[in-house]
Order: C-alpha cells, then structure tokens, then sequence
C-alpha cells in the first residue's frame, strides 16, 4: 500500500446506525470505506471481493459469528487486519478474537479519536487494544505458546529458514509486547523498516499473522533473552 494512499477500510456491524457513524467517522478522518456488511457472512463475501487494508468487526453478529468471520479472513489472501470494535470487555471474548487472528480489540465506548488511531495502527500492523487488555493478551501470547505448534514453523527441522540478525532482534521485541513504533524507536530505524522485517519473517516461517508471530517467538524463549 502506497503510504499516502488512504486506508481501506470495510466497517462491519448488525446495527445500521452505528454502522453508518463509524463508516461516516472513517470516511472523514481521511479514510476510504470500501464497503459495510450486516451480518457475518456478508461480510465475508464482500471483503473477498473489495480486499479492505482494515476490516472494523463487530463480533455479535447474525448468520455468522465474528470470530468466524475473523477466521475465514485472516486466512484468505490477500488477508485484511482485523480491528474488532465489541460491547464486550470479557475476557473470554477478548481472546477469542486474538486467536481468531484480530490484530486489535477496541471497545465500543472509546472516543471516535480513539477508533480513527486504532484503525491507523491496525493498518500500520501494530496491535490495538482498550488499555487493560494489552496484558491479558500477552498472557494469552505466553499460553499459547506452551502447547504443541502445527505446521512448519512447529520445530527446527533441518533446512529451517535462517532469519538475519536484525529480523530477529525484531522478533525478540514484538514477543516482548511492544508496538512496532517503540520497536523503531529502540532500534532507531523507521517504521515502515520494522513493519518490512516482520514480513519478511512472516514470510520465511510461513506464518499468517503476530498471534503466531509471537507464538513462534516465545517458543524458542526470545521474550526472555
């Protein structure tokens, strides 16, 4: 995505006027809404089709729940990141998305300055979440990574992907809990830099999103070192 191109973003919600008013909030801070959705599998559909940078997801949602929503999405390419915007602040439902492959948990009693910054970071890959969650998600990070990981990036077999220094010290820190902003400022580089690292991992390990990112990364201890 070209950076002075505006974010497209598909707004996702059972109610038609709060639909409207995070689309129309959006649409003026700057943003592009490409479509909005109703219901679950509508959304599903239309994102498939509009290919949105951010998708804005309610998880109460008819026909088809949210997480599914989430689910069918994130695994799709090219895959949107997910802001889900919820009611909900239980935590039950908060990790749920996480695993699911949200990028972002924001509450619906934030600020419309709130949501339009959670819908930049998402866009920018940073995970977004209402203060007081950021915790709980990386305690949900660190249990998952203690059970058993599917697929190729699940143990060091020979002929592993060799990752640089530099993109492993960039591990290191998103295992850590920091954004990709604190990581570039640590590391005194931009960025879009960072943002260019983790992709470039995500791609050598053959991983989809950051849950299995910092999965990946605490499995082999790097939030410690």
């Amino acid at each position: 995505m070209n950076e002075r191109a505006p974010i497209r973003v598909m707004v996702v919600d059972d109610h038609p006027m709060w639909r409207d008013a995070v689309a129309r909030d959006l649409a003026e801070s700057g943003c592009e809404v490409v479509a909005t959705a109703g219901d679950g599998e509508q959304a599903v559909r239309r994102a498939k089709v509009v290919s949105p940078d951010v998708l804005v997801l309610d998880l109460n949602l008819p026909v088809l729940p949210g997480v599914r929503v989430c689910q069918e999405l994130v695994a799709h390419q090219p895959a949107p990141r997910v802001l889900v915007l919820s009611a909900s602040g239980e935590h039950a439902d908060v990790l749920e998305a996480v695993k699911s492959g949200a990028t972002g948990y924001l509450l619906k009693s934030a600020s419309t300055e709130e949501l339009i910054d959670a819908v930049r970071r998402t866009a920018a890959g940073d995970p977004v979440f209402t203060p007081g969650l950021a915790g709980l998600v990386l305690g949900e990070y660190r249990r998952l990574a203690s059970e058993p990981a599917p697929g190729p990036a699940g143990g060091d077999e020979p002929g592993a992907p060799r990752l640089t220094d530099r993109e492993t010290e960039v591990l290191r820190l998103v295992a850590k809990g920091l954004s990709y902003k604190q990581i570039a400022e640590r590391l005194v580089i931009s960025h879009r830099t960072v943002q260019n690292h983790v992709q470039n991992t995500l791609g050598k390990l053959q991983l989809h999103n950051r849950v299995e990112l910092v999965r990946y990364a605490i499995e082999r201890g790097l939030d410690e070192v």
